[in-house]
């Protein structure tokens, strides 16, 4: 089927059946409907069990079992998914949450499933209170608590069903570990209810190269035998379910070279976004020119004390190695209220993502960024790839060039910062005089921008990367960028969408950064390119009133 055969097929349907939600994965595709059970509810508090410690003994060897399935499933995954599921197979595993439930089965005389749903909850009430980085992990413990009570109870767990044939697959939400076991082949399509665009649901769905939109209001009340998806529009339409499936497969891929440029050679550098070694070795396989973003929080995160420059130092060479001769943005702790680390001895604040995080940290202890730049300057040497620093969380020009001084007496030539903060973004021109260059975490940028936490579905849309007001400030960036003649760059999720990265380009960034499985797909559309059409395309999308409109002046 032709790309316009199927726009015709998602677009047949009648009049008041359609719903929109946030496009996190282009392509269109229509079919039966299979739709995934709900999460499992509240186990019972009783009957209490007649010997609680043989009861409370049940949990270890549960854990075991669920962390053990997943392993298995993550030997099969390759890249992200792999990631997700070994992830999410450390998290069953944790002993602190089996320990908790033990302690609630001997202290309160509750049933094991009781006690591990109970425990689970207040972890994953704790990681929501913290926000950021550590919001995003709600999900995964959830995940992790159903797997687990179902195991005590005896029951299949919840998530995606077997699939007997392709279809569409409707959710309130996917589980990170339920996303990463799809197989494109079956999986038409997805549409959730919840979920925004930074899920892992969105990130999984492109590399997957399955349509999706997310945060589609309304979804599990639409009584639907067949939908049509659009991944490109976020529309999501009643379809015939006598029709014929349209697959994406249908629509085509295009190659790339692997020279980030548009059709005339106006270069915009195409990274790869990673967080560890199998990371980084997945955006060289990829074909990525280089790393925009090394987040080093790895080697911090489950660390009780502050690891040594040697220990850090060796953990970055191993993630730097592939990347001998090309060039690597390293991140600095991105840590504080909202990514708390103990031996920093945060404070409790009431707003954490408005709070000491990021950079701000440094400010009080420049020692423990100090030591960190010491052991990045040591594992450039170690790696020989061509290192350059950034800091998270940056206000003001002021901040930026405190920050380049430091890196440049540790030894490190080139010294950058992420611009997240909307007061950053309207000061880059004067941020650009204090640094060698900029990186745009579009994530966060629109979450302060638009007041709209980013793993809350119902505020999602406001998060949608097309949004006008996030574009003009993108703009002040590129302009600054243009004025100084200094590299301008993006590396949240924004990047990772091969239409939007036209309208980056023409707006003025100069490199684009994201997870390994989208590096191919946005090099092959800037190439199919000139910066002149990418210009006229910025153009359009900032004049649009809303996303959906901006989407819709940028089709080709």
């Amino acid at each position: 089927m032709s790309e316009s055969d199927a726009a015709s097929a998602v677009g047949s349907t009648s009049a008041g059946s359609s719903l929109t939600g946030v496009a996190v994965s282009p392509g269109r595709a229509s079919g039966p409907v299979v739709r995934v059970a709900e999460p499992l509810g509240e186990p019972a508090a009783t009957p209490a069990p007649a010997d609680p410690a043989a009861e409370a003994a049940r949990i270890a060897p549960a854990a075991q079992a669920v962390a053990a399935r997943l392993e298995k499933q993550a030997e099969s995954a390759t890249g992200e998914a792999a990631t997700i599921l070994i992830t999410t197979a450390a998290m069953a595993a944790d002993p602190a949450l089996a320990s908790q439930a033990e302690q609630l089965v001997k202290t309160q005389n509750l049933p094991a499933a009781r006690a591990v749903h109970q425990a689970a909850e207040k972890f994953a009430e704790a990681l929501a209170a913290a926000g950021g980085y550590m919001a995003e992990r709600v999900r995964d413990i959830r995940d992790v608590r159903d797997r687990l009570v179902a195991e005590l109870l005896g029951i299949a767990p919840p998530g995606v069903p077997e699939l007997t044939s392709p279809s569409v697959l409707v959710a309130r939400d996917l589980a990170p570990a339920d996303t990463a076991g799809l197989d494109p082949a079956k999986v038409l399509a997805l549409v959730t209810e919840e979920g925004g665009p930074t899920s892992h649901t969105a990130i999984l769905a492109r590399a997957l190269g399955i349509p999706a939109v997310v945060a589609v209001r309304g979804l599990l009340a639409l009584d639907a035998a067949a939908l049509a998806v659009d991944g490109d529009t976020g529309t999501v339409r009643l379809a015939d379910p006598a029709a014929p499936i349209v697959t994406a497969a249908a629509l085509g891929q295009v190659e790339w070279n692997g020279t980030g440029a548009t059709a005339d050679g106006h270069r915009v550098k195409v990274y790869g976004n990673v967080g560890s070694a199998t990371d980084a070795q997945a955006a060289a396989d990829a074909g990525a020119e280089g790393v925009g973003l090394f987040r080093t929080e790895f080697c911090y995160l489950d660390a009780p004390s502050e690891p040594s420059v040697e220990e850090q130092r060796k953990a970055y060479t191993a993630v730097l190695a592939p990347f001998r001769g090309k060039p690597v943005i390293v991140r600095t702790l991105d840590a504080g209220a909202d990514k708390p680390l103990a031996f920093l001895s945060p404070e409790a604040e009431p707003n954490p993502a408005l709070g000491v995080r990021g950079l701000r940290i440094a400010f009080d202890r420049p020692d423990v960024l100090d030591r960190q730049l010491e052991a990045i300057a040591g594992a450039a040497q170690d790696s020989g790839a061509e290192v350059s620093v950034m800091a998270p969380m940056v206000a003001t020009a002021e901040e930026a060039a405190w920050f380049a001084e430091r890196v440049r007496a540790a030894g490190i030539a080139r010294a950058g910062v992420m611009i997240e903060i909307p007061a950053a973004a309207l000061t880059a021109r004067e941020i650009l005089d204090a640094v060698d260059f900029v990186s745009v975490g579009t994530n966060d940028l629109a979450q302060y921008t638009f007041a709209a936490d980013r793993q809350l579905g119902a505020v999602a849309k406001l998060n949608d990367p097309w949004q006008p007001g996030l574009l003009r400030l993108l703009r002040f960036i590129g302009d600054a960028a243009k004025a100084t003649g200094k590299p301008a760059g993006v590396c949240g999720e924004a990047a990772a969408d091969p239409r939007l990265a036209l309208v980056l380009a023409g707006l003025g960034l100069t490199s684009l950064s994201m997870n390994a499985p989208a590096v191919r797909a946005v090099g092959a559309s800037l190439a199919s390119a000139t910066l002149a059409e990418c210009e006229t395309l910025a153009a359009a999308a900032l004049a649009a009133a809303d996303p959906a409109a901006a989407r819709a002046a940028t089709a080709r």
